[in-house]
């Protein structure tokens, strides 16, 4: 057989990145015995080593129990139950764990991705196909969609995937929210105007919770992964070179940041990983077109500021699992019908969050004298007043009856 003659294969759902919201979504049709495909650029050994995000909600983690995906992240993630503010030289922590009785769950993504990649593949027996390469969608708005590629095992070779539905949890900069038609689609973006120097050190947390330093000089963050790991953020000029910044700038940087009365000195260690993320969002509506559904950063992106982005992706998977169960299984549309907006109240939710939250990080470096009062008016009041403290918590920690 030529390249001019593709081989074809049929599947109900074609999954398209191997990301925690894929791989979840992946995980979710095998138990429910919908046939899918899991389609990745990248190696395994490369995506379950890409340092990402690690924060995780508790609804999430409870909802990935329910599904038999979380015995190794309750085995292994940390419990944070608080989290402090520094400014004004002053420390202020915030108990969430003690206005709510909730807490968040620090485990780094690699860590859940090769719990994911393991659970699907090897103990579930799901294909998926890591190293594909010119990946390519055909016939969206028809009910005979496919998905063509090559990689590693087609031997030069374009392969075709027929299929019912496709996935998108490409992330991004992957192909699929590159596939919806231009006159069909509102992309709605904000820029922060401003980055962050992303930090990992090799060095104990200097703390036993996440630091906020809201300083003149701008946000520091420090953020444990693990007992040996911590994350760090420093707010620096949008597109910011990272070798502006030598070791010895970094950590007195955020020394004097983080620092504030009675807190003693931040632990050092060797920086392992230094890159500058220029903060901004986006939210793409409809998440649909035609067989096409869109999850993860594929659909919204949520900028670091307020954790939440790996929390949405995985919120995307349940939805979306459900919604394809029910269409494939039972013939039951509503669930499709409807995935987009029930994403979407808690993506439009949570960027309004991080969108305040910016302000408080942010504010006391904007240069503005009545900015910068105003973000202490703001941090004064998580502080004095009980209804600004719930209200904060439940953003904080996700936990709303409704979005």
């Amino acid at each position: 057989m030529t390249s001019d003659s593709p081989t074809r294969q049929g599947v109900p759902v074609v999954i398209i990145g191997a990301g925690p919201a894929g791989l979840t979504l992946g995980n979710l049709l095998r138990a429910a015995s919908v046939d899918c495909v899991v389609l990745e650029t990248e190696s395994r050994a490369f995506i379950e080593r890409r340092p990402r995000a690690g924060v995780l909600e508790e609804w999430a983690v409870r909802a990935l129990e329910r599904h038999g995906l979380a015995d190794q992240l309750l085995k292994r993630a940390e419990r944070h139950t608080a989290c402090e503010f520094r400014f004004d030289g002053r420390r202020y922590r915030f108990p969430y764990h003690e206005l709510t009785g909730r807490h968040h769950f620090v485990y780094p993504q690699p860590l859940l991705v090769t719990d994911l990649v393991r659970e699907y593949a090897d103990v579930r027996g799901g294909d998926i196909r890591f190293g594909v390469q010119d990946v390519r969608l055909h016939d969206l708005d028809t009910d005979r969609p496919s998905v063509s590629y090559t990689g590693p095992e087609t031997g030069g070779e374009r392969r075709v995937l027929r299929c019912a539905f496709v996935a998108g949890c490409d992330g991004a900069r992957g192909v699929t929210r590159a596939a919806l038609p231009p006159g069909r689609t509102r992309i709605a973006r904000h820029d922060y105007g401003i980055g962050w120097l992303a930090l990992l050190a090799e060095a104990p947390p200097s703390s036993d919770c996440v630091l906020f330093g809201c300083h003149p000089r701008g946000f520091a963050g420090h953020m444990p992964r693990s007992p040996e790991v911590t994350r760090y953020y420093l707010q620096c000029p949008p597109g910011d070179d990272p070798e502006n910044w030598p070791e010895d700038r970094v950590w007195a940087e955020l020394q004097s940041r983080l620092g504030a009365a009675g807190a003693p000195p931040l632990t050092r260690g060797p920086l392992v990983e230094k890159r500058v993320l220029d903060m901004h969002d986006y939210v793409v509506e409809p998440m649909a077109y035609g067989r096409l559904y869109l999850a993860g950063d594929a659909a919204h992106l949520v900028a670091p500021i307020a954790a939440k982005g790996m929390n949405l992706a995985l919120h995307d998977a349940f939805l979306l699992a459900d919604a394809l169960i029910a269409r494939l299984t039972e013939g039951d549309d509503r669930g499709l019908d409807g995935y987009g907006e029930a994403s979407l109240r808690r993506v439009w939710d949570y960027q309004e969050f991080s969108q305040w939250l910016s302000e408080v990080y942010h504010g006391a470096a904007a240069g503005d004298a009545f900015r910068a009062g105003t973000t202490v008016a703001r941090l004064r009041r998580l502080f004095t007043s009980p209804v600004a403290a719930a209200a904060f918590a439940e953003q904080y920690l996700g936990t709303a009856e409704r979005y």
